[in-house]
C-alpha cells in the first residue's frame, strides 16, 4: 500500500481541500455530458424546467429513442448526486422512460442546456460549522397530470452544510396543499431520524424541521 497523497479525484468529482472547506465539483463530469450528447452550442437555460408546463404520456406524439433518452436520464441521475437544484426536474423526466416522446426529450435537453450555464455549480462542506440539524421540506401541487399525486422534496443541513436532500413522487393523492405539505414535512422528519442524524439529537442538540408552501408556512423545533 502506497500513499498518493490527498484526494482530488474521485468517480467524476473534482475535490478540493482547504484549510477551512472542501469543495465538490463536478464541473468536468458536467462538461463531458454536455460534449456527450452534442450540446456544446446549445443556448443555456436560466432553469432545469418551466414552471407554467406539466409532463404527460401524450399518446398521440411522436415517439424518440428509448436508448438516448435512458442514456441521457442515466447521466442526469448520476450529477444529482452532487447537483440537488436538479433533482426534482430529472425525477419527473425520468417517469416517462419506458415511452418516451418528443417533448419528453425536450425537457430532457432543457435540463442539460440548464447544467451548460451552471457547470461550475458543486457543493462546500466548511469546518467552521455547528452540530444543529436542520430540515426543510416542500411539495408541488398535483405537479404529475397522470394520477394527481404531489412530489415531496426536502433537504437536510448540518449546521451550514448540506448533507443530504431527497425529490420523491408521494404514494398517495392529497385533497388539499395542506396535506401534501404535511406528508412532504413527514418524509423530512423521518429522515432525520435516520443513525447518521439521529446521533445529534441525542446529544442534546436542536433539530429544526421548516415546511413551506403557497397555503402557510410551519417551523417545529424539538429536542430529543
Amino acid at each position: 500500500m502506497s500513499n498518493v497523497g490527498e484526494l482530488s479525484y474521485f468517480l467524476g468529482l473534482q475535490i478540493q481541500q482547504q484549510r477551512d472547506n472542501i469543495l465538490l465539483s463536478p464541473e468536468k463530469y458536467a462538461r463531458n455530458l454536455v460534449e456527450k450528447f452534442e450540446l456544446n452550442q446549445a443556448t443555456p437555460m436560466a432553469t432545469p424546467m418551466p414552471t407554467t408546463r406539466k409532463l404527460q404520456s401524450n399518446p398521440g406524439e411522436k415517439s424518440v429513442d428509448q436508448k438516448l433518452y435512458r442514456s441521457m436520464i442515466g447521466s442526469l441521475l448520476y450529477l444529482t448526486a452532487t447537483r440537488p437544484d436538479i433533482a426534482f426536474s430529472v425525477g419527473c423526466c425520468v417517469r416517462f422512460q419506458a415511452d418516451p416522446k418528443e417533448s419528453h426529450l425536450k425537457a430532457v435537453k432543457r435540463i442539460i442546456r440548464y447544467v451548460i450555464g451552471t457547470v461550475d455549480y458543486g457543493l462546500s462542506y466548511s469546518m467552521d460549522t455547528n452540530n444543529s440539524l436542520v430540515a426543510y421540506s416542500d411539495a408541488d401541487w398535483e405537479r404529475c397530470v397522470e394520477d394527481r399525486k404531489n412530489t415531496s422534496g426536502g433537504c437536510l443541513y448540518v449546521g451550514q452544510n448540506l448533507v443530504a436532500w431527497h425529490s420523491k413522487k408521494q404514494s398517495s393523492q392529497s385533497l388539499s396543499t395542506c396535506e401534501a405539505e404535511n406528508i412532504a414535512a413527514s418524509t423530512c422528519s423521518n429522515r432525520t431520524e435516520a443513525p447518521g442524524f439521529s446521533s445529534a439529537a441525542k446529544k442534546g442538540e436542536q433539530v429544526h424541521l421548516k415546511a413551506s408552501s403557497g397555503a402557510g408556512t410551519g417551523d417545529r423545533t424539538s429536542s430529543e
